[in-house]
Order: structure tokens, then C-alpha cells, then sequence
């Protein structure tokens, strides 16, 4: 229904910003990551899930598709809603999300408040489960990793940049030409996901 909301930042609190558009103020959760981006009285923009049930009408804003990616990738994990999702999303990056799950660090997801370690753990293996299989129903291999010594570096960031609800098309256009050998894990995927933004 909204993709996103581009106006003033009338209102911050916690989890919690106030966009003017038009003069309707649109109340959107979110998490401490995007409320760092947002100033007061100046503009700001936010990319837009919206979350409708039974009794509940809330709409969810985030300063980057890819922290909106993560979030629905985590709302797809059994027993993560909403408040979770924020959580983890405020205690770490998307790109961190991804290496987390990538690497088995279910510590990482733990720092979150209200994550233990049971839920961490289901997140690692349901996103990875979800990835796999999305890789293997479109056969893909990236183009990089067939060829270099270090494929399994390229193949690494791959999963992680699947995990954050990238495309496997984009995936490769991303990882085309940079520099596997000489770049950690995390730096690839942070290279990759800048690649992805421009």
C-alpha cells in the first residue's frame, strides 16, 4: 500500500518517527539504526511495511530497502514477529544479520533484548534453510566463484546478500569484478550491498 514516505521528521521517541507528508503525520515503528539517520525538523525518508491483522493497523519505516528486506526476511522466521524483528535490527546491521546467519553466530542475535538463544538459533537455521533452497530451485552459482580459488568466499556472500532479500540476478551484478581475493567476508558483502544502493 505505501512503499515509502518521503516529508519532515516532525517527532522521534524511541522506536518510534513521525513523518509530515502533505501535513498527515505518519506514524512508523522503527528501529534505533534509522532513528540515528533522522533528525528532527529536517527531511527524511523511509521505506514502508505495513502491517495489518486482526486488530492491529501499524506501519513499519526503515532509511534503507535493506534494512526493510531484513526485517521481512526475519517476520518469515516462526516465532519472530514485528517487536523482534525491530530488536535485532536495532542491536545490529543488516549486513551483520546476514553474517550472522552465515556463520552460525546465534551470540550476536542474542544481544538483541527479548532474543534468546532458542529463537537465535531458529533464525540461523530457517534463513539458511530458505536461502539454500532458493538457490538451488534457480541453480545459481555465482559467475566469480566458479573461477576463482576462493569461490567459497564468493559463494559466502552470497547466501549473505540472499539472506537480506537480494535478488540472485542482483546478487551477481554485485559481486562482478570485486576484489574476492584481497577482501575479507564482510567487507565484500558491505562492497556488494554499496554496488546495490547507487
Amino acid at each position: 500500500m505505501f512503499y515509502y514516505l518521503d516529508g519532515t521528521v516532525a517527532h522521534i521517541e524511541p522506536y518510534l518517527a513521525v513523518i509530515d507528508c502533505g501535513g498527515v503525520g505518519y506514524a512508523c515503528k522503527t528501529t534505533n539504526t534509522t532513528l540515528g539517520q533522522l533528525r528532527k525538523g529536517q527531511r527524511g525518508k523511509l521505506y514502508t511495511y505495513l502491517n495489518v491483522a486482526e486488530d492491529v493497523f501499524d506501519l513499519y519505516g526503515f532509511a534503507s530497502q535493506g534494512e526493510l528486506g531484513s526485517f521481512k526476511q526475519l517476520l518469515g522466521v516462526s516465532g519472530v514477529g514485528p517487536k523482534a524483528a525491530l530488536a535485532i535490527l536495532s542491536s545490529v546491521t543488516p549486513e551483520g544479520l546476514a553474517m550472522a546467519v552465515i556463520t552460525d553466530d546465534a551470540k550476536t542475535l542474542t544481544a538483541a533484548p527479548g532474543i534468546g538463544k532458542k529463537i537465535a538459533q531458529r533464525i540461523i537455521l530457517e534463513l539458511k534453510d530458505k536461502v539454500a533452497k532458493e538457490q538451488q530451485a534457480d541453480g545459481f552459482i555465482p559467475a566469480a566463484a566458479a573461477a576463482a580459488p576462493s569461490g567459497g568466499k564468493t559463494v559466502e556472500a552470497a547466501q549473505a546478500l540472499s539472506v537480506l532479500g537480494y535478488s540472485q540476478s542482483d546478487i551477481s551484478a554485485a559481486l562482478r569484478g570485486l576484489d574476492v581475493e584481497n577482501l575479507s567476508l564482510e567487507e565484500l558483502v558491505r562492497q556488494a550491498l554499496r554496488r546495490m544502493v547507487q
